[in-house]
């Protein structure tokens, strides 16, 4: 049994404040789109938001447990709300998931704290599995006020999954593509067009 969290607390200040997963994207929104794809992942899927935006999608929308702490405080809430060991953490503003790769994170992600894609970018810790033995670091990075995944990893067991395994579910490179500027959404409808 596994879990898919949503990450959706985000502002979306250069989308002028509105609900990235609630963006049209074909007959569908960026949500909908997600949510159909991780339940072909997961037995269970749920939203971690702040708003109620998405109550009405009949997916469980969990407010963060700890306000203010970004992305880490999501996963933290997920993890903790979940009935999983693991949680697999997406942002919703991710358009060209993949079940196969998102099937091999949580694979990767059974023996270790986190499983986590590593580009020439750096590491994509919003397409990652965490485990439970996560929460005791998280915390502790969170009381601190260090919000940033990226800090937390150096203190946990990870798996990353490199760029010869990504390349394999990621044909056009978009895999890990994210919408934050309406020139990030055009140009996204546009590779949905093309397909």
């Amino acid at each position: 049994m596994s879990t898919v969290a949503i990450i959706a607390g985000g502002e979306a200040h250069r989308l002028g404040g509105q609900s990235k997963g609630n963006l049209p994207l074909e007959n569908t929104s960026f949500i909908d789109r997600q949510i159909e794809i991780l339940y072909k992942v997961a037995d269970d899927v749920l939203i971690v938001a702040n708003d109620q935006a998405y109550k009405f999608l009949g997916v469980p929308v969990v407010s963060d447990l700890i306000p203010g702490a970004g992305a880490m405080g999501g996963i933290y809430t997920a993890l903790t709300v979940a009935k999983t060991k693991q949680v697999l953490a997406v942002a919703c503003d991710m358009p060209f998931l993949q079940v196969d790769f998102l099937k091999h994170v949580l694979v990767a992600g059974q023996t270790v704290d986190v499983a986590i894609p590593k580009t020439k970018h750096g590491y994509e810790p919003l397409c990652a599995s965490y485990g439970q033995g996560c929460l005791p670091k998280m915390m502790q990075q969170i009381t601190r006020g260090r919000f940033k995944l990226h800090d937390l990893l150096p203190y946990l067991k990870i798996r990353e999954i490199g760029p010869k395994e990504i390349a394999a579910h990621d044909k056009d490179g978009n895999l890990f593509f994210n919408v934050n500027t309406p020139d990030d959404y055009r140009w996204a409808l546009e590779q949905f067009k093309d397909r």
